[in-house]
């Protein structure tokens, strides 16, 4: 179990128990609209004040979630409630009334109580399929801050442009070792700094995949375990630095929970966003820039392009660690400055920002450890790597891409530093972010880890990694790696 971090906001109305992936008013209101269906079946003197209540609380948690926001998962539950009331509420408006109370007969009634119960059960179905997303309690010593940032490369032209005057920009955010929070400290909002970033962000992901944005109108309302700006621990000397790029239109926060994990255990994770690659990304003039890179349907041009889209987020990544490099020198530049271990830098990626940290530890020596989760490395394979690197990998079907193995097989068998190939049983691509903790758990999609387990087995194979890497930290690394999965050593030589 992931232990925790202090300021979890506990008492907020949209807080989601975990395992019902409901918040307690949602749950009242499922009650409240099972007990308006039950009534009809229970005993005459019982009836009206349970017919009573389950309205009451029916109706004061719908006002209140309607304030706050109520969520697409509901609406079927209020549908089943809507559909039994007027059959639960008739006998007693009757009676006050002075008529008669009349109920249908029970081979009438029974079919439509177990039409509404089975409404109603959809809400809490969908809810579990399509949760707010409830992040684990990092494990490390640390609490984790976090903190965005916004860099320009004067010296290269934005390429995705046709103004000669746009410079490449690139969003960072930052996750860092940090002081314990005061317990009411407000954790950060997942996707964006504001409610409405992370929904614009959540509905271009949406639209990426061809979901529509409703479906994840949950992921924006979700809280992650860091504060916002918290201060920097002082205890931990200097910390190295890990740079992570995300897949194709993915975004800087897809892995949060690895990000924040990493952080925990002393690490300062410096994640992308690549404009015009991003699914959407929110610079700080207020404009949103998205995607414009697409597929072109033919594999030879798509291998082309990807390569292309490759070496920018490589140059990204090179850009980022220069930056970091100047943050850590510039006393004024915030509270990281003096604190960033630059010498000890690994690059991260997924998908094809596997790829891109795999181009970016070739052309840069400043990288000491490259990490690929589940990238199929594009580009060109040349120069060798002279780096350690852990290629994480998705378990393999026969609907792998059958160029895959060999390609990655090849760039690890060529390299001159001993390099790990790790095949975690039951991961699937979508394995290796956050995409386990608010995806359906579809094991074709998210694979079959889990939700609590996806994320654990991703983070503590990096952290092993890492912790032998850039801290050299005595032990079998071998072994470690061996306890998640498949592993397969790539010894310097083992290609010629």
């Amino acid at each position: 179990m992931w232990r925790g971090v202090p300021g979890a906001d506990h008492g907020r109305v949209t807080e989601i128990i975990t395992g019902l992936f409901m918040s307690p008013l949602e749950i009242l209101a499922l009650l409240g609209a099972v007990a308006l269906v039950v009534a009809r079946w229970l005993p005459p003197a019982v009836r009206p004040r349970v017919t009573i209540a389950a309205g009451a609380a029916l109706v004061l948690s719908a006002i209140v979630l309607s304030v706050a926001g109520i969520r697409w998962q509901l609406l079927p539950v209020l549908a089943g409630a809507a559909f039994a009331s007027p059959f639960a509420l008739s006998p007693l408006l009757r009676r006050r009334a002075g008529r008669p109370a009349r109920r249908a007969r029970w081979w009438l009634a029974l079919p439509g109580s177990v039409a509404c119960v089975g409404l109603i059960a959809t809400g809490p179905v969908a809810a579990w399929a399509f949760p707010v997303p409830v992040f684990p309690e990092p494990s490390g010593d640390f609490a984790v801050g976090t903190r965005v940032v916004q860099w320009t490369d004067p010296r290269r032209p934005e390429t995705f442009t046709a103004d000669p005057d746009d410079r490449r920009t690139v969003v960072v955010q930052l996750w860092y070792p940090a002081r314990r929070s005061p317990g009411g400290a407000r954790r950060a909002q997942y996707l964006g700094r504001t409610e409405q970033e992370a929904r614009t962000v959540a509905d271009a992901l949406a639209r990426g995949v061809g979901l529509p944005g409703f479906l994840v109108d949950g992921v924006p309302r979700a809280r992650t375990r860091a504060v916002f700006d918290a201060p920097v621990d002082s205890s931990g000397g200097r910390f190295p630095v890990v740079l992570f790029s995300p897949g194709s239109g993915g975004v800087r926060t897809q892995n949060t929970a690895w990000a924040e994990e990493l952080a925990s255990h002393g690490y300062v994770v410096a994640a992308l966003d690549h404009p015009y690659d991003s699914a959407a990304v929110v610079l700080a003039d207020g404009r949103t820039v998205t995607t414009e890179t697409a597929s072109s349907g033919d594999p030879d041009e798509d291998e082309e392009l990807a390569a292309g889209w490759t070496a920018v987020r490589a140059a990204d990544l090179s850009f980022v660690l220069s930056q970091l490099e100047s943050l850590d020198r510039d006393g004024t530049a915030g509270p990281l400055a003096g604190r960033l271990d630059t010498g000890r830098a690994a690059v991260t990626g997924h998908s094809m920002g596997g790829a891109a940290a795999l181009q970016a530890a070739r052309q840069d020596r400043r990288f000491a450890a490259v990490i690929d989760l589940d990238g199929y490395p594009h580009g060109p394979t040349s120069p060798s790597l002279d780096r350690p690197t852990l290629a994480l990998t998705q378990a393999i079907t026969p609907g792998t891409d059958p160029r895959y193995l060999p390609r990655l097989t090849e760039v690890l068998d060529s390299a001159t530093a001993t390099s790990y190939r790790l095949t975690i049983p039951g991961a699937a691509h979508l394995t290796f972010m956050d995409g386990p903790l608010y995806l359906p758990p579809v094991p074709s999609i998210v694979g079959s880890l889990g939700r609590t387990e996806s994320p654990r087995v991703v983070a503590a194979a990096t952290l092993a990694f890492l912790d032998a890497v850039l801290r050299g930290e005595p032990g079998d690394l071998a072994g470690v790696l061996r306890a998640y999965g498949d592993l397969t050593v790539h010894h310097p030589g083992d290609g010629r």
